[in-house]
């Protein structure tokens, strides 16, 4: 009895030591004693001591094992008085380790299928925008695929998410199966229409015909069934197979649909212009032949071609000596022009011709330029291996002072600007439409990596070109900047002007293009391009206010199914497959309100020789023009192919005029390039009249109309047998 008396006091000290950590307990261990944590509480008993929210899960695998080494540890160091929460160096540390080790595991492996879910969306999202002619935005989700997949299966799916089938009342006319419009009805389908109107009167005498119906009436032929929606009659039945039997005001309703969904991309006018070909100048500036010209411009004008498209060459009007501009010859010709009434596009044209399979006809660079490249040749670009193109001015001298005392872009300048003083009289007249800006090798905003002169042969990946003084230095600063001095130079391992991008080291599958050090070059060559474009933009602005300015985008679709893309990379168009290379170069011409002129890829080879070059002018067609009108841009075309027959018309028209589209967007302008004079008479005028009809929108009206013809006489013909009956 003493002993326990003893010890009597000692357990009523115990039980009085923890109050206070009894209700941090209670919060922290959930129905465990705070004094003996080894015992379960009764719920009953304690019903304060119950949580309200239900109790959290059992964890599971790795998290089972880390949840129980933490409970160790923390149990060794409430028993040691430790309560830091560090991690003593016992036996809990090595199942720490090994939970740490499988949850390193399971986020790889998460980061593996979230990268394999990625891709199969992205090649899911190019299918669908390139085949299925889906209305999805550039940068779409897996829940836009969704909702334009119920779209096209007849939901409605709002902005929120919610979707709904749209209630619509019942018809159980029978559908007409609608012909299309380039294939109008013959008399055959007619008589044979009139002929089953009879049969499907005599196997359904409640059909009955207005009897007030009159030949000038003929939308009033309609179906006594049709009148009784209630009717039920015929609901269970199945469709009757005849195309006589056919609601007239479904029909016209069926027509009128078919219009709706069409005539937004075929009644556009799409203005079509005409490039003169580019020996009218020659290099003294003056006009060659005036006759040959005023004949070449009446053909056109008889094709009733909106205007044409002159090239001022740079090393024509300022060739021989800088800031002395000759423009005689060019204003005889504008003279012409004006006399048949049309408009004017004119490129500021600041490359040479002739270096790339142009025929006899060669324009340089202008005479003092060269002069000056032969004591300093950096001005030009230049290849791995040192070579020259003497296509333009490199563009890393925009801001060097190595050209008699200006830089590249004050010439350029100087050029528009004396441009716009001589032919003030056309731009007040606006007889001048549009300026277009040459920035680069054959006036396209690119590098001269394709150069013919050098051995370049379809489909070769090109070279780079930025082994000059300039550029390099350019580059090493770049990299200097980034804390990677031994970057400022270019790849070693891009290939030669021929070379496929398997062969090379740096295009290659995983190849170096998609390192730190290939990233790091790649954006600081496409942000040069970028850069001369918004250096130029900006004074060209300046030079000829409130007149439309366009760029010319080339079409660079081999190695197109590749990773790397080598083509367009050499090209200065970041444009990898895991990369949109054209919306930074699109972002860059919005700021100046650009026009956006695109070169259409036609077929000029066989598909098995697209396979072997890689090639995809369709995807690669599909992404520029798409980006573009992303952007706000408006955006033009231009012809590549060497002949022009109805199915390269075809494709352009539909390149032009997309079916279906969205948001109703074609193409502002059309430039065709012709492969001769049409005074020669090797261009089919039948097909070049089609094609410049479909442009403007005539053809469609003029079918359109045929089409309304052809339903009146069926309609006609119907009422002839009813009434006969």
């Amino acid at each position: 009895k003493q002993q326990r008396e003893r010890e009597r006091p000692k357990e009523q000290k115990k039980t009085r030591r923890p109050k206070k950590m009894h209700s941090l307990n209670t919060t922290t261990t959930g129905s465990q004693d705070p004094i003996d944590p080894n015992r379960n509480l009764d719920p009953d008993q304690y019903p304060h001591r119950n949580p309200s929210h239900p109790q959290s899960r059992r964890p599971r695998g790795f998290a089972a094992t880390a949840a129980a080494a933490s409970m160790g540890q923390a149990d060794s160091d409430v028993n040691n008085g430790n309560i830091t929460g560090e991690t003593s160096s016992g036996g809990g540390g090595g199942g720490g380790g090994k939970g740490k080790r499988e949850r390193e595991k399971e986020k790889e492996r998460t980061k593996l299928r979230e990268r394999h879910r990625r891709a199969i969306t992205s090649r899911m999202l190019a299918g669908l925008r390139q085949y299925g002619n889906f209305p999805l935005p550039a940068r779409a989700d897996m829940n836009d695929v969704i909702a334009a997949l119920a779209r096209e299966a007849g939901w409605s799916v709002d902005a929120d998410g919610t979707t709904y089938r749209q209630s619509h009342q019942s018809n159980h006319v029978v559908q007409f199966p609608a012909r299309s419009i380039d294939s109008p009805l013959s008399s055959s389908t007619l008589k044979n229409c009139a002929k089953a109107a009879l049969e499907c009167q005599q196997q359904h005498p409640s059909l009955r015909i207005d009897d007030n119906l009159s030949p000038v009436s003929l939308d009033s032929v309609v179906i006594a069934e049709s009148d009784h929606p209630g009717n039920g009659r015929y609901a269970g039945a199945s469709p009757i197979p005849s195309v006589g039997c056919v609601d007239a005001n479904q029909l016209i309703q069926d027509v009128h649909s078919t219009e709706r969904r069409n005539d937004f991309t075929e009644n556009f006018y799409v203005p079509v212009y005409a490039v003169l070909p580019v020996g009218v100048i020659d290099n003294f500036g003056q006009l060659v032949d005036p006759q040959g010209v005023r004949q070449e411009l009446s053909y056109m004008k008889s094709l009733n071609i909106d205007g044409v498209v002159i090239d001022c060459w740079w090393g024509i009007v300022e060739g021989w000596n800088p800031q002395k501009y000759v423009w005689s010859g060019y204003r005889e010709l504008f003279n012409l022009i004006r006399d048949f009434k049309l408009k004017l596009q004119v490129v500021m044209a600041f490359h040479e011709y002739g270096g790339n399979a142009s025929g006899n006809v060669m324009i340089s660079l202008p005479q003092w330029v060269l002069e000056i490249g032969k004591d300093n040749p950096d001005i030009f670009f230049t290849d791995r291996e040192g070579r020259r193109s003497f296509e333009c001015l490199n563009w890393s001298i925009d801001k060097e002072r190595v050209l008699h005392g200006r830089t590249g872009i004050e010439v350029y300048f100087d050029f528009m600007r004396s441009f716009r003083s001589e032919f003030d009289d056309l731009f007040v007249e606006g007889m001048i439409a549009a300026i277009e800006i040459g920035l680069g090798a054959s006036g396209e905003l690119k590098y001269p990596s394709f150069p013919e002169r050098m051995g370049w042969i379809y489909p070769g990946i090109g070279e780079f070109q930025c082994y000059d003084k300039y550029s390099q230095t350019s580059l090493l600063k770049e990299a200097k900047a980034r804390g990677f001095a031994f970057w400022g130079k270019g790849p070693e391992n891009a290939g030669q002007y021929n070379s496929q991008p398997h062969e090379t080291g740096f295009f290659q599958e995983r190849g170096e293009f998609d390192s730190y050090y290939g990233r790091f070059f790649l954006n600081w060559y496409s942000q040069l391009l970028i850069g001369h474009a918004e250096n130029v933009l900006s004074l060209a602005n300046l030079a000829f206010e409130e007149t439309k300015i366009i760029v010319k985008i080339p079409a660079i679709y081999w190695s197109y199914k590749t990773a790397s893309h080598a083509a367009e990379l050499t090209a200065g168009y970041y444009n990898p497959s895991n990369r949109d290379g054209y919306s930074p170069v699109f972002e860059t011409l919005k700021k100046y309100s650009v026009t956006v002129k695109f070169v259409c890829p036609g077929p000029q080879m066989s598909s098995n020789e697209h396979e072997e070059a890689l090639a995809d002018p369709e995807g690669l067609s599909w992404q520029v023009v798409n980006a573009a009108w992303d952007k706000g841009l408006l955006i033009g075309g231009e012809n590549a192919i060497t002949c022009f027959d109805r199915e390269s018309c075809m494709r352009l028209i539909e390149m032009a005029k997309p079916r279906n589209h969205p948001d109703s967007n074609h193409f502002s302008f059309f430039t065709y390039r012709q492969p001769s004079p049409l005074v020669q008479g090797s261009t089919c005028f039948a097909d070049l009249d089609y094609f410049i009809k479909r442009m403007h929108g005539e053809v469609y009206m003029h079918l359109n109309s045929i089409a309304h013809v052809y339903i009146a006489k069926l309609l006609f013909l119907r009422f002839i047998v009813c009434f006969c009956r």
